[in-house]
């Protein structure tokens, strides 16, 4: 891995105008904490927008601030005042971010906003085609981004990508709704390692990806037609020491060397010595349930007069989208909230609710956390909530508590805390009564689990978790490209086939030479596969064996008029061109009127799904039921199979979205070794795409040239991507007569 690169829509510098000359500003946010070394260290670029819309530079300034942004390997993506309106402001804000929330009922569907999106995505990813190299990495981030990826790995596929959603992915039933969902999933599905915060997103992102593609899925691996990519959670943490750090320097500073903000605090915990203190911060968003929080608060005044006077809640709001109506709106709500809860249960030395709306700088936010009692920290729905974790990083005294929302990806990391249902105002009222009766022992003893958490997987860990997760995948797809059929090995291959006298084809049917179909009938031969086959048997030096799970009636009535050999039913059935259909003699079907009942009360349960009765097995298939639903399905009927078979000699297959039941002892190898008989070809190949297919590959001799169609593991020589590409090879081999 050469050089790793950083995408996302902001660069990690706000770009300040002081004095007509622009310098440079740092950003603090995690984000940019945790991947100022990895971009750095691998001699990188950070690719972004630079936070001033194009409009209002000149060339002369636009090109000051490229300079500028240059000497920090930093390098620009130009937006206009329109873009941001309609791309960030619009579909980004408008559209994904509530949908992915599940805020439907304030999701909006715009042409115009979602164009804006496509073209502003498009310019991002030329800026990074700019800038990348073949053997390149790049790490591509958040939601106004999706689309990024495929249009990167579509002009350079040697670009290794990673990509991580600092949202939650939402459930099938909410992505659906989105018009554009499939443009948006492929355009994720153009990396090769995709990170979230938690399992949930990421059990989210791989069943929307099952539902509307169809690709396999394997534990955390997508397999598609020429690649696989990997998926995995990644929760994202904070700079802890930073914290941590100042939190202590501010235990041992005097009151002069503190700022105005600090003293202030102070003073007032001076005068109320007693004094418990609730904190909450959020930026001011619909998804953080701030007027929830303060109803719940009003709910716990209600219920405990025991403790008026005794209890102040901080609400910091931070500005967020204040030119948005919605916002607003939310605002107006918030403020007449404080408003009634002080009107009601204060007076005039006590305020229930210090309400801020404005952000604080770093000192003063750890200030507020070293001072405050409790954090209560209840979104509606979070994708992490580094609030959460910044609060624990600071209580250096190791006291404390969390009062922390069930729907926040942080509570994953943080079962110590008191976990609670945002919509739940008791809930939330009985969480702040027991938070402020807690005991100093308790609260340390839960305090020190979740700060050692924290500690240990701090922002850096993050990153560097995520960057060596890059590099295994790139060492799998090393890996699979090592068995792929190269260009340079395919002329080998032809090659060989020309001069060899005596040559033995094995060819599966389903998913080698047709693809797959959702009702199996409808996977016949075309008049392009007819025609390969016909041309590779007019040379009398090859022997062609379709060796397959279909019964022998399809395979009669389809390929019958051709001078090959077939075996059906997965090695239950063989016969030589010029011979009868014969089966071994242990094979009996006595036994299907026993098994019948369990395979259909299977169907009857598992809509979609449906029975084949071959002569000596019964197949169960599951390809068009519901994905998760029939996966439960398939593993729940393997186990009442196996129960009830275990004295019989037959066994259970597993293939592609198919259970069969059929006689032991009987599989595609043994019979592919009964067709060879004493023949022994200069040239045996044996192709085929799933694990019935594997017993072939280890039956047939050594020097076999075993091909495996897909990206699964595999014993086979080589891979190959798809049945295009499979006809492709075949297609040279019969063109080559000589």
């Amino acid at each position: 891995m050469s050089r790793i690169h950083i995408l996302s829509n902001r660069l990690p510098f706000s770009v300040k105008n002081e004095s007509g000359e622009f310098c440079l500003e740092p950003s603090v946010g995690g984000l940019a904490t945790g991947l100022k070394s990895v971009y750095k260290s691998y001699n990188g670029t950070w690719i972004g927008w630079s936070g001033i819309v194009s409009d209002s530079l000149d060339a002369v300034a636009s090109s000051q601030v490229e300079e500028l942004l240059n000497k920090e390997a930093c390098a620009t993506v130009p937006l206009s005042q329109e873009d941001i309106e309609l791309y960030y402001e619009g579909f980004s804000n408008k559209t994904i971010w509530p949908l992915f929330h599940y805020f439907t009922q304030r999701t909006e569907y715009n042409e115009k906003e979602w164009g804006a999106y496509e073209q502003v995505n498009r310019k991002f990813a030329d800026r990074a085609l700019s800038v990348l190299e073949p053997g390149d990495t790049i790490w591509i981030h958040d939601y106004q981004l999706f689309l990024v990826p495929q249009l990167i790995k579509e002009r350079m596929p040697t670009v290794t990508i990673g990509f991580f959603l600092h949202i939650p992915f939402p459930s099938f039933e909410i992505f659906r709704q989105l018009p554009w969902r499939m443009e948006l999933i492929n355009g994720i599905l153009g990396s090769d390692l995709i990170g979230f915060h938690t399992y949930d997103y990421e059990r989210h992102f791989l069943s929307s990806v099952r539902r509307l593609l169809g690709y396999e899925i394997i534990l955390n691996k997508i397999f598609t037609s020429d690649r696989v990519i990997m998926v995995d959670a990644f929760p994202m943490g904070i700079d802890f020491d930073r914290f941590n750090r100042q939190s202590f320097l501010q235990a041992e500073q005097t009151p002069m060397e503190s700022s105005d903000f600090h003293q202030e605090l102070n003073a007032f915990m001076q005068q109320s010595p007693n004094r418990k203190l609730i904190l909450s911060i959020d930026r001011l968003d619909y998804t953080k349930g701030i007027p929830h929080r303060l109803k719940a608060f009003r709910h716990f005044l209600q219920s405990h007069p025991e403790y008026h006077q005794k209890v102040t809640l901080i609400m910091l709001a931070v500005p967020s989208r204040d030119n948005v109506e919605q916002y607003q709106i939310l605002k107006k709500e918030v403020d007449e909230l404080v408003g009634n809860i002080n009107g009601v249960f204060g007076s005039i030395n006590y305020t229930p609710i210090w309400y801020f709306y404005r952000s604080l700088p770093f000192e003063d936010l750890v200030s507020l956390y070293r001072l405050c009692d409790v954090l209560m920290v209840t979104p509606v729905r979070d994708g992490m909530n580094l609030v959460a974790k910044e609060y624990v990083a600071s209580r250096t005294q190791g006291d404390g508590v969390l009062v922390l929302s069930e729907m926040a990806g942080v509570a994953k990391e943080m079962s110590e805390a008191l976990i609670v249902n945002p919509n739940n105002e008791t809930e939330m009222s009985l969480a702040l009564f027991q938070a402020l009766e807690m005991t100093p022992a308790e609260q340390k003893q839960r305090m020190a689990i979740i700060q050692q958490r924290i500690k240990r997987y701090d922002v850096f860990k993050w990153a560097d978790d995520f960057v060596e997760a890059l590099f295994k995948v790139q060492a799998l797809q090393n890996d699979l490209a090592a068995k792929k059929i190269t260009t340079s090995i395919r002329r080998q291959l032809v090659e060989r086939y020309n001069l060899a006298q005596n040559r033995a084809l094995f060819l599966d049917f389903d998913g080698t030479l047709v693809p797959f179909h959702k009702d199996p009938q409808a996977a016949t031969p075309d008049s392009e596969l007819l025609e390969v086959l016909e041309r590779l048997c007019r040379d009398n030096r090859n022997h062609i064996t379709i060796i397959s799970g279909r019964d022998k009636v399809f395979l009669e009535k389809h390929l019958g008029h051709l001078p090959v050999n077939m075996i059906a039913e997965h090695g239950i059935w063989h016969k030589q061109h010029h011979q009868a259909w014969n089966m071994p003699s242990i094979v009996n079907n006595t036994w299907i009127p026993d098994i019948r009942p369990i395979l259909e009360s299977f169907v009857d349960r598992t809509p979609g799904t449906f029975i084949e009765t071959k002569g000596y097995s019964l197949v169960w298939h599951y390809r068009n039921a519901e994905p998760e639903q029939a996966e439960k399905r398939a593993n729940e009927l393997k186990d009442a199979l196996t129960h009830f078979i275990a004295n019989l000699n037959i066994e259970i297959m597993e293939g592609n979205k198919v259970i069969e039941v059929k006689n032991g002892g009987i599989n595609k190898g043994v019979a592919a070794l009964q067709i060879l008989g004493q023949n022994r070809p200069d040239f045996l190949l044996a192709a085929g795409d799933d694990w019935t297919d594997e017993y072939m590959f280890r039956e047939l001799p050594d020097h076999t040239i075993s091909i495996k169609v897909g990206l699964n593991r595999t014993r086979a020589l080589y891979k190959i991507e798809s049945v295009k590409e499979m006809r492709s090879f075949l297609k040279e081999l019969a063109w080559t007569l000589t």
